[in-house]
């Protein structure tokens, strides 16, 4: 009903207007007046709704976003996905419908086909059978993995490109009014123009694209720069605000944390905690899944299932969810072997003939539920000590390095023996550098680094490519490490226990993923039996699995670990002792990670 005419009571009476732009169809409209009949369904006589129709088919139209601020879900759904490479399928018969503003994390085993799934969501794979269902309606946006792709474009475009209708606009503009002269059609065509750029908010794209390079990371003086300037590590923190920018309505993340240090980690799971878009995010960084998605799409035994709340309720749910399956198949094996027992023991009855076969078709009509094999395996890590080290592992006076510039002056530590050291700092402020030197891998500007006499350092590179590069196999390899006393089957031990089978130990490590790479160089320091670890991202390129056995077998561990990492529960598990690298110098605290957020007066 249409509000009166004289100013209401604020107190008394609220007028809630609502203005359709989207009725240029007949779908269009028949969803405002659903939408306007469901509105007065809720009216009231201190609720007055105002409703205005705007048709204007020639303007742009976000319609999806004035769904979201109605509640109606931005659904993407999968019929029957069924991805099959060889002989056996990678997952079959999927199923599931994703929406409603969730936030969903997309977990299971490297090679489970995680990022496959994903690509076929976004429509760069097709899968072998099935199909994906999207709202025409609805804006899909990613995070692009091909770093090098805007090579030519400066930093600001290529995150505004991630709103490709803006960016389109914007072309069109920016070429009609490069035009020498103007015709009567460019003048109407460029005012139709300015129109739409004026409703996706065109005006504000530079400094809204500006607020998202910040937040990621990228200085100022780079955002007008090429993306052929920035390195390569950054020029994925710009793809990540590109994605962001484009705020759609169901956006999808493939590793979003990867080349992040913790700070910006924690940016980013602020940010896609305000964000309405329905999210699916593959990540291994259980603090994040935790922080941000608020179910679980876990990718195992070639099918998907979902879950209700974060990765630790997860793991509580689906945990239970076995153990009942497992519990309910061991009664009705029980239930079988009693009645087969009957049955075999009065079968030849004749007072009992009838009860006995009463009982056979009992047995018949109880089925066992099937208990798929899980894809997920955990390898079995654990680092031993040849000779143990006692009171102090490590003393450094005076310690300084940097290349062009100082990363860090003047350090001073004592690290004791089964300290739990983690270096932290943001990306390029020199925790590499710090651990290259402790090590002697690069020399020192000024100071002196004394490890204990009877020191062994198993030192884990964050890059560590160049360990792969010669064309061996992984026995052969991994051979190279083996102690005196260790024979032939000490090795095929290690490797086995790294996840490798018979015939893997044959293939060249050339063909070895991240993941694999890593468990190898596990496995070569567990040969080595060092008292000292210093390990660079070790959870890199790792799955849950993998993390999860390394994070126990360091706390296992009694020798000292020196460690850099940017997965926030592995640091709070781990680490006893914090040193910082930032501008302002070098922090030692001699405490625990949250000890050390809540000193800064940072929560979680």
């Amino acid at each position: 009903r249409e509000p009166p005419t004289e100013t209401p009571n604020t107190l008394a009476q609220t007028h809630l207007v609502i203005e359709f732009y989207a009725c240029n169809n007949e779908a269009d409209h028949t969803f405002c007046q659903t939408s306007v009949m469901v509105l007065r369904l809720i009216n009231s006589p201190r609720l007055f709704i105002v409703t205005r129709f705007i048709c204007q088919p020639q303007r742009w139209l976000n319609f999806s976003s004035l769904q979201r601020k109605f509640g109606i879900s931005d659904v993407i759904t999968t019929a029957n996905i069924t991805m099959q490479f060889g002989v056996k399928p990678l997952f079959e018969n999927i199923s599931v419908k994703f929406g409603d503003g969730n936030r969903y994390g997309l977990i299971g085993a490297n090679g489970c086909g995680k990022s496959t799934f994903m690509k076929i969501l976004t429509g760069e794979l097709e899968p072998t059978s099935g199909n994906v269902s999207l709202d025409v309606n609805e804006r899909l946006g990613k995070l692009n993995q091909d770093q090098f792709a805007y090579e030519e474009f400066s930093v600001i475009d290529t995150v505004i490109m991630g709103h490709k209708e803006l960016w389109q606009v914007k072309q069109e503009r920016d070429r009609i009014y490069s035009l020498p002269e103007m015709s009567e059609a460019d003048g109407i065509k460029v005012a139709e123009l300015e129109m739409e750029f004026a409703e996706m908010d065109g005006y504000t794209a530079e400094s809204r694209a500006g607020e998202l390079l910040l937040g990621v990371g990228i200085p100022l003086e780079q955002h007008f720069g090429l993306m052929s300037a920035v390195a390569p590590g950054w020029k994925l923190r710009v793809l990540l605000a590109q994605a962001l920018f484009a705020d759609p309505d169901i956006l999808l993340l493939d590793e979003p944390t990867n080349n992040l240090d913790i700070d910006t980690i924690r940016w980013l799971q602020e940010t896609l905690n305000q964000r309405n878009s329905t999210m699916i995010i593959i990540s291994h960084d259980r603090y994040f899944l935790n922080s941000v998605c608020t179910h679980m799409a876990d990718l195992d035994y070639g099918e998907l299932r979902i879950y209700p709340g974060n990765y630790d309720e997860y793991m509580t749910a689906a945990s239970q969810a076995r153990e009942r399956l497992l519990a309910d198949n061991a009664k009705k094996k029980a239930q079988i072997a009693e009645l087969q027992t009957f049955v075999a023991r009065f079968s030849a009855n004749a007072s009992k003939a009838k009860q006995a076969t009463s009982r056979a078709r009992q047995i018949d009509k109880i089925k066992l539920d099937e208990v798929k094999a899980s894809s997920r395996v955990n390898p079995y890590i654990r680092f031993e000590q040849d000779k143990k080290l006692f009171r102090n592992a490590l003393i450094v006076e005076n310690l300084s390095n940097g290349f062009d510039h100082p990363l860090f002056n003047n350090v001073n530590l004592i690290a004791e023996v089964g300290e739990r050291i983690a270096i932290l700092g943001e990306n390029g402020a020199g925790k590499t550098t710090l651990v290259r030197t402790l090590i002697h891998d690069l020399p020192q500007k000024s100071g002196t680094i004394q490890w204990s006499e009877n020191s062994s350092i198993g030192y884990y590179a964050q890059d560590h490519a160049d360990d792969f590069e010669n064309d061996m196999n992984l026995f052969d390899w991994m051979s190279q490490w083996r102690r005196e006393g260790d024979d032939d089957q000490a090795v095929r031990a290690v490797l086995g226990r790294m996840l490798f089978s018979a015939d893997d130990i044959k293939k060249s490590v050339k063909v070895l993923s991240g993941g694999e790479q890593g468990r190898m160089l596990f496995g070569k320091l567990m040969l080595q039996k060092p008292n000292i670890l210093v390990m660079d991202e070790p959870t890199n390129h790792l799955d849950m699995e993998s993390i999860e056995s390394l994070n126990n077998a360091l706390e296992m561990y009694e020798g000292t670990l020196f460690f850099v990492s940017h997965d926030r529960a592995f640091v709070s598990s781990l680490a006893n002792r914090v040193i910082e690298i930032s501008a302002r110098g070098v922090t030692d605290f001699k405490g625990r990670y949250d000890e050390f957020l809540a000193s800064k007066g940072i929560d979680g």
